[in-house]
């Protein structure tokens, strides 16, 4: 059944239980603040701006946002897109999207504005809600996506070129709108991309955002007493489709703006979490601020948290090594998926598999795996090849681009990940290297075209190359190896200034000066600058145990 049907039984079923609490660290005055800000703020026993809606008030933003859209011409395959920070307006607006039948393509909060454009514009996107820290960034692009758009506001001062999302909708019906739909009819379009610079659109139906709250249910025991902490942003996969299990139970979700140790020890102590989900960064402060005396865990009500899981990128065992020394009480599991297959949970390693820390795991509830070599033939046990999975919630496409989904769909529906793999003996998976370039620093992804092709537009530099290196905190760095011309002379510290126009989560953190290897077909030889660099010790770590 669509997924909006679990909505609408929580709203029948808990309508007077909360559904959502939106956290914000307490500053000056209540707003929201942004992923700079939230980085900064690092008091020992935080206070919070604190929202929270009952189940029915979610059902109800919900149809009233829907009934918004009919009333503007919004129609059954429609796009709408969603440029917030998380916030309590978030998933009432997704699911408003979902309830016209409409597809709901959310957008990285990271996005520069070219990135916005050409993602709105790829995506077919008629409509684009956004919130108070785009401002700017939606601005420079009035001129070229404003005249045939809607342009929706969400928070307090809505610019004059955008229209008011909260005056707009408040007076809408908040009965259900009679739009039919079923599991094959297309539901969001999310973001993805390769190393050729921007992302690709990936198109997905009911029938996976069904899929992807089964198998977050099956995999990690959610029930209606649960309370599960979001701290990733909402556009990513990762936090939607755990928050997923939580959907399918009734249970509480806290949506936390801040990733500082004592921000999410406080959050998961004044609320009673008991699932959170963290990226490897975040965990490794927490251990980190636990080992230096920065936090007091007996500060803090834990007891109840039962289970962190960690998905993203790969997990050190080291790292899980030292969680349970202070955690040891608590299950662990870990998760693999990609934007393809909506999300976390192709694989999973399974909380009773502690002893297999550093593997991906086992096919996950509902999907199946495979690993193949070049001829597209299954490999041996123990042997690498590329990891390919199989299940409900397997991409329909990229949307607009055929010749792409060709490449990684096949005609029985096995989508090929572009992940190296192995098999051990038990059958467990681990990944051994990327096919892909795609740098993953602290759980996002960067493209090396992107960066490269801007460091190259500096006068002084002939040549470069961008790639990841091991880092125990982000789980890589972007690296930049540069090329200066011969009649010239450059210092990191002029290339560090020059970088700064990037966003700066694109910066590179490393500059080296060296040759730029290229193969005689004129490719970066980049496999050649993992090992002369030390990129392979980070596929060693990830093996070990």
């Amino acid at each position: 059944m669509p997924i909006i049907d679990i909505l609408e039984r929580n709203a029948a079923l808990y309508g007077n239980d909360t559904a959502l609490v939106e956290l914000n660290p307490a500053i000056i005055e209540p707003r929201r603040v942004t992923w700079k800000e939230f980085e900064l703020i690092e008091p020992r026993r935080p206070n919070y701006y604190r929202r929270e809606i009952t189940w029915k008030v979610f059902n109800e933003k919900a149809n009233r946002f829907a009934h918004f859209l009919m009333s503007r011409g919004v129609k059954k395959g429609d796009k709408v897109g969603i440029l917030l920070m998380n916030c309590i307006e978030w998933l009432p607006i997704y699911f408003g999207i979902l309830k016209v039948g409409a597809l709901a393509v959310p957008l990285n909060f990271r996005y520069a504005a070219d990135e916005i454009e050409y993602c709105v514009g790829l995506a077919d996107i008629s409509v684009l809600v956004f919130g108070p820290e785009f401002i700017g960034r939606v601005e420079e692009l009035v001129d070229t996506i404003g005249n045939d758009r809607m342009l929706l506001y969400v928070g307090q001062g809505c610019p004059g070129f955008a229209e008011s999302y909260d005056t707009l909708t408040a007076n809408c019906p908040s009965n259900t709108p009679s739009v039919l739909l079923t599991d094959q009819d297309d539901a969001a379009i999310y973001f993805s991309s390769g190393t050729t610079g921007f992302p690709k659109a990936i198109l997905h139906n009911h029938e996976s955002l069904m899929h992807s709250c089964k198998v977050e249910q099956a995999h990690h025991g959610q029930t209606k007493d649960d309370v599960f902490l979001c701290i990733p942003p909402l556009y990513h996969t990762g936090a939607k489709m755990h928050w997923f299990g939580s959907l399918l139970t009734g249970g509480k979700a806290v949506l936390l703006n801040g990733i500082s140790p004592s921000v999410i020890l406080e959050a998961v102590s004044s609320e009673h979490c008991t699932i959170v989900w963290l990226l490897v960064p975040w965990a490794q402060d927490i251990l980190d601020a636990i080992e230096s005396g920065k936090v007091t865990l007996s500060d803090y009500e834990l007891s109840q948290w039962r289970l962190m899981h960690i998905g993203a990128q790969p997990v050190p065992p080291s790292l899980i090594a030292r969680w349970r020394k202070f955690f040891p009480n608590q299950q662990y599991d870990t998760n693999y998926g990609l934007s393809e297959s909506i999300g976390p949970g192709a694989l999973h390693l399974g909380v009773e598999n502690i002893h297999k820390v550093g593997a991906i795991g086992k096919a996950g509830f509902g999907w199946e795996c495979k690993i193949i070599d070049e001829n597209g033939d299954p490999v041996q046990r123990g042997e690498v090849g590329e990891l390919c999975v199989k299940g409900p919630g397997v991409m329909t496409c990229y949307y607009h681009d055929e010749e792409a989904t060709k490449q990684v769909l096949s005609a029985d529906g096995w989508l090929r990940t572009g992940d190296m793999a192995r098999e051990d003996e038990d059958g467990f998976v681990f990944l051994v290297d990327r096919k892909k370039d795609v740098i993953i620093t602290g759980g996002e992804n960067l493209y090396p075209v992107q960066i490269e092709d801007f460091i190259r537009s500096n006068p002084k530099v002939k040549d470069v190359a961008v790639i990841g290196l091991p880092d125990k905190r982000l789980g890589e760095i972007a690296a930049a190896i540069v090329s200066i011309k011969e009649d010239c002379s450059c210092t990191e510290q002029e290339l560090n200034k020059f970088c700064e126009a990037l966003p700066r989560y694109k910066r590179p953190r490393k500059i080296i000066f060296a040759d730029v290897p290229r193969n005689p077909t004129g490719k970066i030889e980049k496999p050649k600058l993992r090992v002369m660099y030390g990129a392979d010790k980070l596929v060693a770590e990830q093996n070990q145990g």
